[in-house]
């Protein structure tokens, strides 16, 4: 178990601890303590990545793994920000199923010895959904209310919409990029 995979199981395990923040929502700036935990799991998305490219730690596990962990964490994130009213549930629906759709392609490659790594268009648009998620979470309580408040969900709102866009566009490239693992060679 290296850095990177340590990282990576560190975000998973920072995921109940984000859930937990939010149940609190009658404390004061309990969305602040959601968005910091959410940004540091969300930077352990780039530090392992970083760390496992530089000293060439890139493991299967990682390759698995970094990618579910993401998803896990911006899909949880996203599930509570509906109960914020601050994402619409199709939009979650639609980022979901698009998860479980690379989930099970990289299930059926997995199945004929093919480890399949995130493409670049896939981890934009996680950067992305990430990206939504903190400004939808800053603007999550009503704590405080101004220019930057209304500056951060006008910006949630452009990246909910832009995460929506590149989450359809990653899934037909990845599907096309990747059809061959769909070819039954038995048939």
């Amino acid at each position: 178990m290296n850095l990177p995979n340590k990282l990576t199981l560190f975000r998973v395990f920072m995921i109940p601890v984000f859930v937990f923040t939010l149940l609190f929502e009658d404390i004061p700036y309990f969305n602040f303590f959601a968005l910091a935990i959410f940004a540091l799991a969300s930077f352990t998305d780039f530090l392992d990545g970083h760390i496992a490219r530089k000293y060439n730690l890139v493991t299967t596990f990682g390759k698995f793994m970094d990618p579910l962990a993401d998803k896990i964490l911006v899909c949880t994130a996203l599930i509570m920000l509906i109960e914020f009213d601050k994402i619409p549930a199709v939009i979650v629906a639609i980022i979901m199923a698009r998860d479980f759709i690379i989930s099970g392609f990289r299930l059926i490659a997995s199945d004929k010895g093919i480890v399949i790594a995130a493409g670049m268009l896939g981890k934009i648009k996680t950067v992305v959904q990430m990206v939504m998620c903190m400004l939808l979470l800053f603007t999550a309580g009503d704590t405080f209310d101004g220019i930057i408040f209304d500056i951060a969900n006008v910006l949630g709102q452009i990246a909910m919409w832009l995460a929506l866009i590149l989450t359809v566009l990653s899934l037909v490239v990845y599907i096309w990029d990747n059809r061959e693992v769909l070819k039954d060679k038995n048939a």
